[in-house]
């Protein structure tokens, strides 16, 4: 069972969960190695041709973003928190930015929950409802790619 969910809405913070049915260190793995993580990252359409990303307290990571149409740009940040299997939080900052954009932070927790795993997605502040709702709908559209994925090796 998936579900996405609101957690609370305290100013300009995204809150949510997904269930994925696997084990919370198969998923984590999905969260922290390179190649899983270009196949389910980013909206519906969009590829990532190139991706840095090794979670390490203190490392940068630069993930690259193709969208169907248009000019490819960057995602990058620094890992803040790691916490094998159970947490990450990380610096979350485009390349260019957008004229509304400003650094957040973004945190995934995991729990396990029966034979699942629940992942808490943690990100803000935003400095308008426009990029919260953007970066909501793409998480949502990347946690359904990544339930796919998970589905599909189970």
């Amino acid at each position: 069972m998936a579900y996405d969910q609101p957690v609370r809405s305290d100013g300009l913070l995204l809150e949510m969960t997904r269930l994925f049915p696997a084990s919370r260190e198969r998923v984590f793995q999905f969260l922290a190695d390179p190649v899983l993580l270009a196949k389910w990252w980013g909206p519906r359409g969009f590829s990532i041709p190139s991706v840095d990303f090794t979670p390490r307290v203190g490392a940068t990571y630069r993930i690259s973003m193709q969208p169907p149409e248009g000019e490819a740009f960057l995602l990058a940040g620094t890992f803040r928190e790691v916490d094998a299997p159970s947490h990450v939080a990380f610096s979350f900052e485009w390349e260019p930015a957008d004229p509304d954009d400003e650094e957040t932070l973004a945190e995934l927790s995991l729990q396990v929950i029966d034979d699942s795993t629940e992942v808490r997605l943690c990100q803000g502040l935003f400095k308008t409802e426009a990029r919260r709702a953007l970066h909501r709908d793409g998480w949502m559209e990347s946690f359904d790619k990544l339930s796919e994925l998970v589905a599909e090796q189970r």
